[in-house]
């Protein structure tokens, strides 16, 4: 087995699934990562990484306007070619999407979910599905956030505000997952 695979089940061992669905995703990411080539984009099940940006000290949430699915995102995405860290990737994409400099894993570097969701066909690609490796990323510094593009807006939110945003039932899942460690603040 690769580095690159190496990696990822570096990442997912010790988590600990929430849900009978999550499970059975855990198991379709192991055998993603057996078949070889997890991260190739042409593959109609590929690993991706993404991240909920919070502001400890606020409480809020950072949600991105997706354009392609029209609906409040995490950052997050794809690995360049010879990235294969999820975390590394979720930081760096972090980085690029929302221009916060500071961005740190928070509480720690954990995966706070792993999720399969469907990505629809453009005129680039067929539809597919990405196995997102999902951690909590934290930044000082919230008013330095900017948006990558004018199309890709971003939105500081408390909980109840990002619930209210939010239209897919995973991203939900993550930010359930996430307010009892901003209640702890």
């Amino acid at each position: 087995m690769a580095t690159a695979d190496h990696s990822v089940l570096n990442v997912l061992t010790g988590y600990r699934p929430k849900t009978t669905a999550e499970c059975a995703d855990v198991e379709r990411v192991r055998g993603v990562i057996e078949a070889g080539a997890p991260w190739d984009r042409t593959s109609p099940l590929h690993i991706t990484a993404s991240a909920l940006i919070v502001h400890p000290g606020s409480g809020r949430v950072l949600l991105r306007w997706h354009q392609r699915h029209q609906s409040w995102l995490l950052v997050g995405g794809h690995g360049d070619p010879g990235e294969y860290d999820p975390l590394a990737i979720a930081l760096r994409e972090g980085q690029e999407e929302t221009g916060l400099p500071d961005l740190t894993p928070w509480p720690d570097a954990e995966v706070r979910h792993l999720a399969i969701v469907p990505v629809p066909a453009n005129s680039r690609e067929p539809a597919h599905e990405h196995a997102d490796v999902r951690f909590v990323l934290a930044t000082g510094a919230p008013e330095a956030v900017r948006p990558e593009n004018p199309d890709a807006p971003l939105r500081w939110l408390t909980p109840d505000e990002a619930r209210m945003a939010i239209t897919e039932a995973n991203i939900l899942d993550t930010l359930s997952r996430v307010e009892p460690l901003l209640a702890r603040r």
